[in-house]
């Protein structure tokens, strides 16, 4: 089996009563697209934003590759290899498509500058499929094309994990499938993806293995198959009557 590259012991994080997380675990292998499912409120993206540094776990660990990145703030573990999107897309309108992208690079361990910016920045604009794109204002583009210019954005950073936070969500058919076309061949340019996601197609079609979340705490590991089709995750979307 590959190495693990992120993983997530025991994370759990608390707002006054509520238990948001509740004793996370979860495995990311490299080369390998993990989603991370359950209804809505379940503690999703409060997981994300625990293992981004965006806000601090009350217990747990989150490792790179076997670092300990449990307490960095997010610059730190963003530049360590973690990269993310989120539920909105968050571009600098004001600016270029090319120097949105230019602005994750400020989070590589190794920063770029001039030339080589602006070269890896139009490569990834190719890569995400906007080539050509560079000089268009942010503010002009479609909400598929903004979501585009996100991911570049992220993988500007060079990450070798992604968090994905909805990055398919209010997408059209088509734009869908182009979108997990793309997601699908990240996998080629090493890289291991943590994906939120509600769209079941995209599951079935992207994900190695899921972990389904309920009020805060993990009740289903497994294929996208075994899972989808456990009465503990059926329950928790529909309700008992329905399980």
């Amino acid at each position: 089996m590959a190495e693990v590259r992120l993983e997530v012991r025991d994370l759990s994080r608390r707002f006054g009563g509520l238990k948001a997380v509740d004793g996370l675990q979860i495995k990311v292998h490299a080369d390998e697209i993990v989603g991370l499912l359950g209804p809505n409120g379940s503690g999703k993206t409060t997981a994300i934003n625990l293992i981004s540094g965006v806000l601090k776990a009350d217990s747990g660990t989150v490792t790179l590759e076997g670092t300990d990145l449990s307490g960095a703030p997010s610059y730190k573990i963003a530049r360590d290899g973690i990269g993310r999107t989120f539920q909105l897309v968050r571009l600098f309108e004001s600016l270029s498509t090319r120097e949105n992208v230019i602005a994750g690079m400020a989070f590589r361990d190794k920063r770029l500058f001039g030339n080589e910016a602006h070269e890896l920045a139009e490569h990834l604009l190719e890569r995400v499929g906007l080539p050509g794109r560079g000089d268009t204002p942010a503010s002009d583009l479609t909400y598929m094309d903004q979501k585009k210019v996100e991911l570049a954005r992220a993988l500007a950073g060079n990450p070798r994990v992604l968090l994905l936070d909805e990055w398919l969500a209010g997408l059209n058919p088509t734009e869908l499938r182009e979108a997990i076309v793309l997601v699908g061949s990240l996998k080629e340019d090493d890289i291991s993806i943590l994906m939120v996601e509600h769209v079941l197609e995209a599951v079935r079609s992207l994900c190695d293995h899921c972990v389904v979340m309920n009020a805060g705490a993990p009740i289903s590991y497994g294929t996208p198959s075994e899972v989808l089709n456990d009465p503990e995750v059926i329950r928790a979307y529909l309700g008992d009557d329905d399980a």
